[in-house]
């Protein structure tokens, strides 16, 4: 695409745009204070929003048209992380600008701090979460290596270095500020160099070309400390300059000043007035399909507005919006289609370039969200979303812009996936889900269903980062089990499913917010040469490869040095090690770079030696992509292409002012030394449109810290006297250490011959000739489940059965069959006759079914009842096309399927009720049969939990203890008992259990109830005695109407009854307990306990006062003597819960049939009485105790009580009269007739 950075923002706290060839940029210029002084800064990358194939995952985004609010173009943006905390409130908002971008291969990858899994660029750049919102697409500057990169007083795209140096410092420059921008040379020794016999009293002014320069001064802006930059490029001579004001104790731009140049720089126009002069503005953004139309943001603080432009800033139209955005995505092709992000984490869409707007979802993550990919999805208003649906767990989301209803929406993963994890980039949607601490990685295909990434059996990864989805395949840098600061290079096949291992232990780093940084570097304009640095025996060392990874040598290193002397470097021992970070700021060349438009050419930071070094650093070039090396500068500095690649333009990391920069129209070999400025001047940045016909350069700086933006223009097409001719051209032949065959054919390239000053025409053709060769081992990569070997072979590995994985016949008689190779993706070598590395067609056997596995989607062994469970069914070997298969549920229902692709995307089954369920898989076919089975858990939430048990228990006597939950469970809980004051509990399948207690005294019993991660518990407290005597009490009706069952008020009503006993009876209150049950109508049981200073001698004699003690609380409570008052009008009497008896004779003789009937009935009821004496029945919701002392020893008989928290019991839930009346009787039979004495019993003494 024409326009390399179309789009320049620059800013005091480095916001650093990593750029391509194909891209637009833009970056930000802030200005340090008067008396700034520079500080050492930590630079966190962000990706700056641009149209891009959309990307993600932890893998590194790639360039889309998301925007940051610093952009609208295909580039990126950098941060810098400022130690003071004072500028975080600045460097918060404008990272949330950064959403969506691409990188370029090379850049050091930059995964995110939250342990998803990245995507990379179309340029094979990796992304990193910044420690405030999101994984983004860029790479660090500052802390990669430990030597510090120099900068400039004011860094181009710095905007948080530069608003720090003018802000916080005094005078002069820091020593560790590191050069972002073009900067020139610090002295006149090192003004001019030139290599070998060109350094010789050659005079570097008598054959300087001319260069047209003009300057312009910002006016009435000094105070401005940042400013944003917009060239539309495609030889368009508009330039927008955005400056404002950024108050740090504000938190907010105060000022802001618009400049729109129409003659490519020379002289600039204030817009203010057509803006509006009291609107400030904060953002500028330009549409990356059609660079006329503009759209900027008022600063919120102020208004929330945008201003559209569709001329190239000649006129703008104002619209207020609702909502404050973060960041825009434009649409890859619809020009007029944005996305925005807003604070709140909702996203927005327009379709008339920002003048409506609406809402799209809520709750997304940020910067997980992506225009449909053309000629993929079916609709070009697709957006594909990741929403939070919980802490760590997200949904993926599928719908239409305008139509994202919940009836509209597609649900494409089946289940929940990690937060932070979608990316949608080219053919690929990936994802990640962690479960048992563990991750597992998905990606669907062509936008078919999702399959599991399948690496080698035992590469367990600990940590993925998808660096590359070009031409239809995946690159992946994997942290395996017993890795620690080291990742290894895995590639895919086409699906990108099956992954093969490419190069152990690639370096890798931590930047300043904890994001991953791995060396990998793509050379451009060359298929398949790659460039990686190796941690080998604790050195790092430089490797390339010319067959996408097969092969991998160390690079020779130059013969001679940058004065001609003899190097004598001898491979192994020492060879050329080389910086692989690609810029981050368009505004400098980075530490190596290389073009499409000048295929072979690497210019690159190195060293030579036994390993990559931080010092005694110098630039290293290749004319034949790799293959030799030549040393052109002693020192590090800023390397350009222009003129489309024909030509070189260097400038030295310097901390002074500078005016003199070095051009090459000869691969390097001669650099001429040319002036841009009489005054020497604090270079911020270098801004020029490469691939365009202006060969027009801009220097932004200033001359002090105290005067204004300076713009220089530069047009250097003075330096060439004439376009190239036919002559001009001359071929190269791309090799590998002299084999002409690279990646399966033989290219010839061309070139201009170096050292004509000729304009290169920017649409010649680089490809001369190509020729496909004869297919050999290394066009080959080792296919799934095998290992190259020491003789280039590649043979299986320990763990795999290659007659395991053969296909099994699904579409005909035959099927390909692979023999432990697959062709490397992008060769075009040409097969001839019988080869032993491709795939053998073999004829299909009827085989029985092996292997058959069965999972669910994502691996679980629960659910939650009424969910979706989606079952998938595996067949390693068999007939699948002829193979039936069944799935029995566990729950009654089976199905059956013919054959096994009717089950590809899984078979769902909802289960009604909990429990555990077998689910079996059943394979047949003619030649045998398979199975497989799991078992399922399917639960409910538990809500609560009540412990039904006794208040009184006899010691040395089992107890009966109940957990009620509700919701009811079946066999899917897990209950933890606590007793007394034991250290391990008791642990039940079911809710009940029976327990005795040896001591006597107080106990507190614990029941947890344990439902998958959820763990409820509830409480008693059991006084243990040697016997006791209980009665069950009711309550006036009244009381009913004021019972709002709860524990409180029960124990509240319990202690008011317990008193009144104590006081009609003079009976010790510490001696009574009353309880009341949960539920209506209001019952309670009363306790009476024996003295604790009882001797064990004189049981007998307490025994038998308990008795007479229970016969007065009986007299007591069938007189209504025992009352107490509710509320001031309603008082509440206590009785003994009985029944009344009908006479025995009627004294009229119409009635003695009934009369009879009721005797009758009593001798019934006596019968009933004596058996359920005899086989000591229990009573629901009644803990009676009482003791035959001529017989047994007391005995307790308890129930299951209801939740503290349920509904209240119905009175049809509640005993029934008969069961009442049989209760009574029982208690007559063994011993409480007593209850009917006369009140004025005396007692025993």
């Amino acid at each position: 695409m024409v326009g390399l950075w179309s789009f320049w923002c620059f800013s005091l706290l480095a916001l650093l745009y990593p750029f391509h060839s194909k891209f637009l940029a833009q970056a930000e210029i802030t200005s340090p204070k008067t008396n700034s002084r520079l500080h050492r800064l930590e630079v966190t990358p962000l990706e700056a929003g641009a149209t891009r194939k959309p990307a993600r995952v932890k893998v590194s985004p790639k360039v889309d048209n998301r925007t940051d609010l610093f952009s609208g173009f295909k580039t990126e943006s950098v941060f810098v992380d400022v130690v003071d905390p004072r500028y975080d409130r600045q460097m918060r908002k404008d990272l949330h600008s950064g959403l969506g971008n691409e990188a370029q291969i090379g850049k050091k990858t930059a995964p995110n701090s939250f342990k998803r899994l990245t995507a990379s660029s179309k340029k094979y750049d990796s992304t990193f979460e910044d420690s405030y919102m999101r994984p983004t697409a860029n790479t660090l500057l500052e802390n990669t290596f430990p030597e510090i990169r120099k900068r400039a007083a004011r860094s181009v795209a710095a905007e948080y270095t530069e608003i720090l140096d003018r802000s916080t410092n005094g005078e002069g420059q820091s020593k560790d500020r590191f050069l972002e921008t073009a900067q020139g040379i610090a002295n006149s020794r090192a003004e001019y160099r030139r290599t070998g016999e060109d350094a010789r009293g050659s005079n570097p002014r008598q054959s300087e070309p001319h260069l047209d320069t003009s300057t312009f001064a910002l006016s009435g802006d000094s105070a401005h400390n940042q400013a944003m930059v917009h060239w539309s490029g495609h030889n368009s001579s508009v330039i927008l300059i955005l400056t404002k004001l950024y108050d740090f104790n504000l938190g907010a731009v105060t000022e802001s000043s618009l400049w729109r140049s129409v003659d490519y720089g020379s002289t600039y126009t204030k817009l203010n007035d057509k803006v509006g002069s009291r609107t400030v503005l904060s953002y500028l953004y330009v549409c990356p399909t059609n660079k006329r139309k503009i759209m900027m943001l008022s600063d919120p603080e102020i208004e929330s507005a945008v201003l559209i432009s569709s001329d190239e800033g000649a006129s703008f139209e104002k619209h207020p919006i609702n909502f404050y955005i973060q960041s825009l995505l434009f649409h890859p092709v619809q020009e007029n289609w944005i996305l925005a992000y807003s604070h709140d984490s909702k996203l927005y869409s327009s379709l008339d370039f920002g003048r409506k707007w609406q809402l799209v979802h809520d709750d997304v993550m940020p910067g997980r969200f992506y225009w449909a990919v053309m000629g993929l999805d079916r609709e070009s208003d697709v957006v594909h979303i990741e929403t939070r649906i919980a802490k760590s767990r997200a949904q993926y989301v599928k719908c239409r812009a305008q139509r994202c209803t919940e009836a509209n929406r597609q649900y494409l993963f089946p289940g929940h996936v990690d937060t932070n994890s979608l990316v949608v980039q080219d053919e690929y949607v990936f994802t990640q889900v962690t479960k048992s601490g563990r991750a597992s990685y998905f990606v669907s295909y062509m936008r078919e269903s999702f399959n599991r990434m399948k690496l080698p059996k035992y590469c367990l990864p600990k940590d993925m980062h998808i660096i590359s989805t070009d031409e239809k395949q995946v690159f992946a840098a994997v942290q395996e089990w017993n890795q620690n600061n080291t990742y290894s290079l895995y590639i895919s096949d086409s699906p990108g499913v099956y992954f093969t291992l490419s190069l152990e232990n690639l370096r890798t780093s931590r930047g300043p917010a904890g994001n991953l940084l791995v060396d990998f570097y793509k050379v451009e304009g060359i298929n398949g040469v790659y460039l990686a640095n190796k941690l080998v025996d604790h050195q790092v060392k430089t490797f390339v490869t010319f067959n996408k990874g097969q092969t991998w040598a160390l690079l020779p290193a130059p013969p001679t040095d940058v004065a001609g002397n003899n190097l004598h470097c001898i491979l192994p021992f020492c060879s050329l090690h080389l910086h692989l970070e690609m810029s981050e700021n368009p505004y400098t060349s980075g530490r190596i770079s290389s073009k499409n438009s000048v295929p072979g050419i690497i210019v690159a930071t190195g060293n030579i030696g036994t390993e990559l070094s931080s010092t005694n650093l110098g630039m290293f070039i290749t004319s034949d992509a790799g293959n030799s090396w030549r040393q052109i500068f002693e020192e590090e500095h800023n390397i350009w292409f222009l003129d489309n690649g024909g030509a070189l333009l260097a400038v030295l990391h310097a901390t002074t002012p500078i005016r003199h920069l070095w051009i090459s129209v000869d691969e390097g070999k001669k650099w001429d030394r040319h002036s841009f400025s009489l005054a020497p001047l604090y270079v911020d940045g270098v801004l020029m449109e490469p691939e365009t016909e202006n060969h027009i350069i801009t220097f932004f700086g200033h001359f002090s810290h105290r005067s204004e933006w300076q713009l220089i223009k530069i047009d250097y097409k003075g330096i060439f006297n004439r376009r190239c001719m036919d002559g001009d051209y001359q071929t190269w032949h791309l090799h590998n250490k002299g084999e002409p065959c690279v990646m399966g054919e033989k290219q010839i390239y061309m070139k201009r011959r170096p050292g004509n000053r000729c304009m290169l025409a920017q649409d010649y053709s680089r490809i001369y000739s190509s020729e496909p060769c004869l297919c050999r081992a290394y066009d080959f990569e080792c296919d799934y489940g095998y290992e190259r070997q020491a003789d280039g072979k590649c043979s299986p590995a320990f763990w795999f059965n290659p007659s395991s994985a053969t296909k099994s016949c699904s579409t005909s008689q035959s099927f390909l069959n692979s023999t432990g190779y697959r062709k490397v993706l992008a060769n075009n070598c040409k097969e001839a006759g019988k080869n032993m590395f491709s795939p053998r067609r073999q004829a299909c056997r009827p085989r029985p079914p092996r292997g058959l596995r069965l999972s669910t989607s994502q691996g679980e062994l629960s659910a939650i009842v009424g969910s979706n469970v989606t079952f998938l069914v595996y067949l390693d070997e068999g007939d699948s096309l002829r193979t039936n298969i069944q799935l029995d549920f566990g729950d009654g229902i089976k199905i059956t399927y013919s054959n096994l692709s009717r089950t590809d995307d899984g078979i769902k089954h909802i289960y009604r009720a909990t429990g555990i369920y077998r689910v079996t898989a059943y394979a047949e076919n003619s030649q045998g049969s398979d199975s497989s089975s799991l078992f399922l858990h399917i639960t409910s939430p538990v809500e609560r939990v009540y412990l039904s048990a006794p208040i009184v228990a006899i010691r040395g006597k089992e107890a009966n203890l109940t957990a009620v939950v509700w919701p009811s469970h079946h066999r899917t809980l897990t209950f933890f008992w606590w007793f007394e004051n034991s250290s391990e509990p008791i642990i039940t399948l079911e809710g009940s259990i029976s327990y005795t207690f040896l001591r006597e005294g107080i106990n507190k019993v614990t029941v947890q109830v344990a439902s998958g991660s959820t763990v409820m518990q509830d409480s008693k407290v059991i006084t243990v005695k040697e016997f006791f005597r209980s009665l069950l009490l009711s309550f006036s009706p009244a009381l009913d109407e004021h019972n709002p069952d709860i524990p409180e008020w029960r124990e509240d009503v319990g202690r008011v009854v317990r008193t009144a006993l104590s006081q009609v009876s003079g009976f010790p209150e510490d001696q009574l307990l009353v309880s009341l049950y949960p539920g209506l109508p209001t019952v309670a049981e009363l306790f009476i306990l024996p003295d604790i200073e009882t001797p064990p001698e004189h049981r007998r004699k307490s025994e038998e006062a308990l008795e007479r003690i229970a016969d007065i609380f009986v007299t007591a409570l069938n007189q209504g003597l025992i009352q107490f008052e509710l509320k001031a009008d309603i008082r509440i009497i206590v009785y003994i819960t009985q029944q009344t008896l009908a006479p025995l004779v009627d004294s009229n003789a119409i009635h003695s049939g009934s009369a009879m009937l009721m005797l009758l009935t009593v001798v019934f009821v006596g019968l009933a009485a004596f058996f359920i004496y005899k086989f000591k029945r229990k009573i629901p919701w009644i803990h009676v105790q009482t003791e035959d002392s001529h017989e047994k020893d007391p005995e307790v008989i308890s129930t299951v009580g209801q939740n503290d928290n349920i509904s209240k019991v119905k009175l049809s839930e509640f005993p029934s009269q008969k069961e009442l009346m049989e209760k009574d009787l029982e208690a007559r039979s063994r011993g409480t007739l007593a209850t009917y004495l006369p009140f004025t019993a005396a007692v025993d003494s």
